[in-house]
């Protein structure tokens, strides 16, 4: 945190506005909102209460948020170096100390939150979040990039059993279900930046594979996932298990050939398997734990 980059602040020609637009900006606000709604629907799935509902969504947005800046402020010096317009600090929109200012702000918002949904549920997602502060800090250039990914994931099915009366512990298949889905989401988030990391001497696990290894592999663990959740809970998988499966099948294979052109669709295809996968849950009636 010591380079000149994370010293700066937004340009002096920079409105409060534009500053409130590029800190929006370096939240990573499609991962951000796609992870709260996703388990924000989860807990309305397993029974939570509005209220809880809403706490449920509040912990897991600011938890979110402070990654996603972690991220922007810590990788600064290698975007600016890499030129990579379009992100606010490198246009210049916000400055670097603004945005550790903010994450670690979201983080001292994450801690009550997630404690108030109870004992366990708050160590759970606090741990899911250190492990994605360690992903931005350290792990993202390492082979075990995933390994966040996959407890994040994995954690929030947790988060959400753990914040329901009784605080009973999530079922195992929906806790795997998550992990594979937390793979599956690295792959597809990292996926367009895969060349411009590599030129800056990332080397996750992603950026090993390469672009076009990293996009063929990206539909085992999606379609894993759902199958895990069709196949997981005692009976079974009835109709809705197999049509979910197929769907989700056909969206990440979807997701594959379309990443060749638009690498972006990798990770949409990934929101979307995650999405199936939340539906199953609902129209089965199952519950998370």
């Amino acid at each position: 945190m010591g380079t000149p980059e994370h010293s700066t602040t937004g340009g002096p020609g920079v409105s409060w506005a534009d500053r409130v637009v590029g800190l929006a900006g370096s939240c990573h606000p499609g991962p951000v909102v796609a992870v709260t709604a996703l388990t924000a629907a989860l807990a309305v799935t397993a029974g939570q209460g509005a209220a809880r509902c809403v706490l449920t969504a509040a912990a897991v947005l600011t938890g979110q948020l402070s990654v996603g800046w972690c991220n922007d402020a810590f990788d600064a010096r290698r975007d600016i170096a890499a030129g990579r317009r379009g992100k606010p600090v490198v246009d210049g929109t916000v400055g670097v100390t603004e945005v550790w200012v903010a994450a670690y702000a979201a983080l001292a918002l994450c801690v009550p939150l997630s404690f108030a949904c109870g004992l366990w549920a708050g160590v759970v997602h606090l741990a899911a979040v250190a492990a994605a502060w360690a992903y931005d800090l350290r792990l993202k250039a390492t082979a075990w990039s995933w390994v966040p990914y996959a407890v994040g994931f994995a954690a929030l099915p947790a988060f959400v059993a753990l914040g329901l009366p009784g605080q009973p512990w999530p079922a195992w298949w929906v806790v795997t279900a998550g992990a594979l889905l937390g793979v599956g989401a690295h792959l597809g988030d990292v996926l367009p930046d895969i060349r411009g990391d590599l030129a800056t001497g990332v080397r996750g696990w992603p950026q090993r594979l390469g672009p076009d290894g990293a996009r063929l592999l990206l539909p085992v663990p999606l379609v894993a996932a759902s199958a895990v959740l069709a196949l997981g809970p005692a009976g079974p998988p009835g109709r809705w298990g197999v049509a979910a499966l197929a769907v989700a099948g056909l969206v990440a294979v979807a997701g594959t050939v379309l990443g060749r052109r638009r690498e972006r669709a990798a990770f949409a295809a990934a929101v979307v398997v995650a999405v199936v996968d939340v539906a199953l849950l609902l129209v089965r009636g199952t519950g998370i734990a």
